[in-house]
């Protein structure tokens, strides 16, 4: 099992149009350091399952037929725009794993065309290729899951979109060891204002320390955090570090 990801930026991307701060700067010189809306694909068997759907070039990525699965992590436009152009394609009903939010967005539930949704329910694992997917609930302004992902007697979570966790999570996640957390870090360090929807630099350290994560690689990453960390690189290491699009992990 494979997952990459497709991108690893808040909704503001980086570069941040016009933004003349040093990360904004680099990213336009050195494309490596772009970031996309946070999203991923996971690859296994020869099947394909997309995490979140808002690549910019979706549909040329994936072409007709290699989509098997959608599991959305929540129905924030940012998430879920490239669903809008692709239920429009002909052909095979896409599945469309939700969390059970009534009232999507916009007029997807209204107008479907191709995508065929279906709610999940939180804690309920389901089996995906032979790959254990558990539903947890974030703590984030509208419903919102992260996945817990299991194969090959490994763990991989991935959880967007999130302060903290609310304490209905807290004791699964307590209970579980995992080799590998995706974890929302919108925010360096917010030492004067609490961070809200999203976690900074100092509430994914306490995290990693808290619960019993092997490595942990920072998703959800603004533009104010990648200038951060240039000033401070000291804070990661191969074991909490900022991802990268692209980046792969296999379980």
């Amino acid at each position: 099992m494979q997952l990459t990801l497709l991108g690893t930026g808040n909704v503001g991307h980086v570069p941040v149009y016009g933004c003349p701060c040093s990360a904004c700067l680099r990213a336009q010189q050195h494309p490596q350091y772009r970031r996309g809306k946070t999203s991923a694909v996971i690859e296994h068997k020869g099947k394909i399952l997309l995490l979140d759907a808002n690549h910019s070039e979706l549909m040329t990525r994936f072409p007709s037929g290699t989509i098997d699965t959608i599991l959305l992590t929540h129905f924030h436009m940012d998430h879920v725009q490239a669903l809008f152009d692709l239920r429009w394609g002909v052909g095979a009903p896409i599945p469309v794993l939700t969390p059970p939010d009534l009232v999507g967005c916009d007029d997807l539930y209204k107008h479907p065309g191709i995508l065929q949704f279906d709610a999940l329910t939180e804690f309920k694992p389901f089996y995906w290729q032979d790959i254990k997917i558990t539903p947890v609930p974030m703590q984030h302004s509208k419903l919102c899951f992260g996945y817990l992902l299991e194969y090959n007697h490994k763990r991989l979570a991935y959880f967007t979109d999130t302060v903290g966790f609310p304490a209905l999570s807290k004791p699964f996640i307590q209970e579980t060891d995992i080799d590998i957390m995706l974890l929302d870090c919108n925010h360096p360090p917010m030492h004067d204002s609490a961070s809200c929807n999203h976690n900074d630099v100092s509430l994914a350290q306490q995290i990693k320390q808290q619960y019993k994560i092997k490595k942990m690689g920072l998703i959800h990453v603004s533009h104010q955090l990648d200038e951060w960390a240039i000033n401070h690189p000291d804070c990661f290491s191969e074991h909490f570090f900022l991802t990268t699009d692209g980046q792969a992990f296999n379980l």
